[in-house]
């Protein structure tokens, strides 16, 4: 069978797994999950019992979880080297510490702001204390993150790779809750530029988005969440 990625929506960190997928090539499916409605109940936590998203099915119909553990499981398949490099290589040691680096801290600073955004009933005086923080922590990130960005088209040499595609699903929240100005940091907004113009990022995007895009044909289409849980719920 095909490998399955359970993606999420609104503006889910997956999408750039979405890319990766596609930018690899190799055929695979892709399920559709509403973080805010399909997420929060028994029947999501019986194939992923944090509730969250991305979830991989693998191509032995096995459940993976967690960012990090199933880009290791594409990077390991990804015989063309087309978002990676051999794995003993300075280029890989540089893309799995960015990689981490997002995927961790980067990432985390962001937890304040989805509380305050997911708290709709609560204290003014809460919400404003949530918003600060974050948006410190999120200040303190980019500034780490700027810092960070060397003098190439992307985060690791001239070529996309898994590092550019962990970061995108994640830097996009800095807008959506409107927490930093993105003029403050050239490197990373000129980054986020060519990122996003690239094929397979643009059909991930466009994927999330609900359009339909011409992507490279790997992808076979969706599988209906209802159906991914009755076939490989734990």
């Amino acid at each position: 069978m095909e490998p399955i990625l359970l993606y999420g929506i609104p503006a889910g960190s997956s999408m750039g797994l979405v890319a990766a997928f596609e930018r690899v090539g190799q055929p695979y499916r892709l399920c559709r999950v509403d973080m805010l409605a399909e997420m929060k109940n028994d029947a999501y936590a019986s194939i992923n019992g944090r509730q969250e998203t991305p979830v991989l099915i693998t191509d032995q119909g096995k459940v993976l979880t967690e960012t990090m553990a199933i880009a290791a499981w594409l990077e390991a398949r990804d015989t063309q080297r087309r978002i990676s490099f051999d794995p003993r290589s300075p280029e890989a040691d540089r893309m799995h510490q960015l990689m981490a680096f997002v995927n961790t801290g980067f990432t985390a600073a962001f937890t304040p702001l989805w509380a305050a955004y997911e708290m709709e009933s609560a204290e003014p005086v809460l919400l404003a204390t949530l918003r600060d923080f974050g948006r410190k922590a999120v200040t303190e990130r980019h500034d780490r993150l700027e810092a960070m960005i060397a003098d190439t088209d992307f985060l690791v040499g001239d070529r996309l790779t898994l590092a550019d595609t962990t970061l995108i699903g994640v830097a996009r929240w800095a807008g959506f809750h409107q927490a930093v100005d993105a003029t403050s940091y050239p490197k990373l907004a000129a980054l986020r530029g060519r990122i996003e113009a690239d094929p397979a990022v643009r059909y991930a995007q466009a994927i999330e988005d609900g359009e339909k895009l011409a992507g490279s044909g790997a992808c076979l289409g969706h599988v209906p969440l209802a159906e991914g849980i009755e076939r490989f719920a734990a």
